[in-house]
């Protein structure tokens, strides 16, 4: 991820999905076979930045093309980012319907990661 993206135009939602769809055939395959795509809409990441001694909460917005592999009911994501490529992947996400948060760990988020060292 690059700080260059903040702020900057998004691919639409059909480029967003080509580019999901090429970055899944290369590093994970099988997920293709049985890929429902739920939605695609932008999303946001907040980050924490550290720059020359000096601490940012910054956001990064991609477009999240979020689908559910058929298989085994998991849920898998690729984030794409304003310049085009994918900057998050996550697979293997398993959802708790009720109360509507996600049961896997969230080792991709600064926030949740504060959180387990308190």
């Amino acid at each position: 991820m690059s700080l260059e993206l903040v702020n900057q135009p998004l691919p639409s939602r059909e480029k967003s999905e080509q580019i999901a769809r090429a970055f899944l055939q290369e590093h994970a395959p099988d997920l293709l076979e049985r890929m429902e795509i739920s939605w695609i809409d932008p999303h946001d990441e907040p980050l924490t930045v550290e720059q020359n001694g000096t601490t940012q909460n910054l956001t990064l917005t991609g477009m999240k093309v979020k689908a559910r592999n058929l298989a085994d009911g998991r849920w898998f994501w690729v984030i794409v980012g304003a310049d085009e490529k994918p900057m998050v992947f996550e697979r293997d996400i398993v959802w708790i319907s009720f109360p509507g948060k996600r049961q896997t760990e969230k080792w991709l988020h600064d926030a949740w990661l504060a959180q387990q060292k308190s």
